[in-house]
């Protein structure tokens, strides 16, 4: 199964990427992108997941023969479009906003090849492909050096930002009509918005400050839209965290352990800043660890999966413990969200009615 990962160290900062695909050589997640301007301190970190439902008919054939669909160009072109844009505005000293990266993502789009069809339909979309990405500015402060966060999105893919007290925050809305991270992984909603070719399309957007150190990223519902529960996916960043030497380590487990939950290809793109080196970085994500260990791993219900612990001495049969097993797992869900959520959705964005 084709898959890549990348990875930086330095003093104050720790990059990588994953990128895996389900299909050989059919994967519709573009590879993730990760930049950071030295002189500026700014960068950009992203994710493209091309939308196969939406865009599933073929649109363009390599020189070797291999077709590529709608939602495959138009991952990739959107993130031809995003790197363009970051180098063209976002590492100067013009403001970032959605509207100048949705005018990129529109002349790319434009400009990308197009295969018109007399079969139409609401769901169909030209090049249709979600995007989250994250632009930071590194702030030098009387308080000390603090992150600017601007997330930018369409669809459902998500950025957050990662802390060693308060844990995993989201920083986008998926752009469906249930916004619920729990209800989001027992049901399959359609987006409402996403990048395409050929209908209207919004970036939406969302400004944070926050102190360092920290951890962004941006992944794709390959990673988030196959655990069990939203604390998973946090569980899934710092057990391999946990468990790596370094930052190429760490990549290649995160690699390793989303292959083996999966069903679809996955990106993630990632940057660690303000820890002095990889192993501080592991130390300081011990104690958090430890307490989604105690809360969400040793609650599981037995016979979930292999991080399940052992049936206590006197308790239910194998058999009569997987009989009542769904309905075990649905109340198990219900109680660790709700004491998950409060924490997950401090910086959510408020729905678009909400906004001043």
């Amino acid at each position: 199964m084709p898959q890549r990962i990348w990875c930086e160290s330095r003093e104050g900062l720790q990059a990588l990427s994953v990128w895996t695909e389900q299909v050989p050589d059919r994967g519709e997640d573009a590879e993730p992108f990760v930049a950071h301007h030295l002189a500026c301190s700014r960068g950009l970190l992203a994710v493209f997941d091309g939308s196969g439902g939406a865009g599933a008919a073929p649109l363009w054939q390599a020189p070797d023969g291999t077709q590529r669909t709608s939602a495959w160009v138009g991952a990739r072109v959107a993130r031809l479009a995003t790197d363009c844009w970051f180098r063209d505005v976002a590492t100067r000293d013009a403001e970032v906003t959605p509207e100048t990266l949705r005018d990129y993502l529109e002349y790319f789009l434009a400009a990308a090849p197009q295969r018109h069809s007399k079969i139409g339909g609401t769901m169909r979309r030209q090049l249709p492909t979600t995007l989250a990405a994250v632009h930071y500015t590194v702030l030098s402060t009387d308080y000390g050096q603090r992150l600017e966060l601007h997330s930018l999105w369409a669809g459902d893919s998500r950025a957050y930002v990662l802390r060693p007290d308060t844990g995993l925050h989201v920083l986008t809305r998926d752009h469906t009509r249930e916004s619920d991270a729990l209800e989001l992984l027992r049901s399959d909603p359609p987006m409402t918005n996403l990048i395409c070719a050929d209908r209207e399309f919004v970036i939406d957007s969302h400004r944070l400050e926050c102190p360092l150190p920290c951890v962004v990223l941006a992944a794709s519902d390959g990673f988030f839209g196959y655990v069990h529960t939203p604390a998973d996916f946090e569980l899934l960043l710092l057990r391999t965290l946990h468990e790596a030497g370094s930052v190429g380590e760490w990549a290649d487990r995160i690699r390793r352990e989303v292959l083996g939950c999966t069903a679809d290809d996955a990106s993630l793109a990632l940057v660690a800043f303000g820890y002095r080196d990889f192993e501080s970085l592991r130390t300081r994500f011990a104690d958090r660890l430890r307490h989604l260990h105690d809360r969400y791993v040793r609650t599981r219900p037995h016979g979930l999966d292999r991080f399940s612990p052992a049936p206590e001495a006197g308790t239910a049969s194998a058999a009569e413990d997987g009989a009542g097993l769904p309905a075990r797992v649905r109340e198990w869900q219900d109680t660790t969200w709700r004491a998950y959520r409060a924490g997950y959705e401090t910086h959510l964005p408020p729905v678009p009615e909400e906004r001043a």
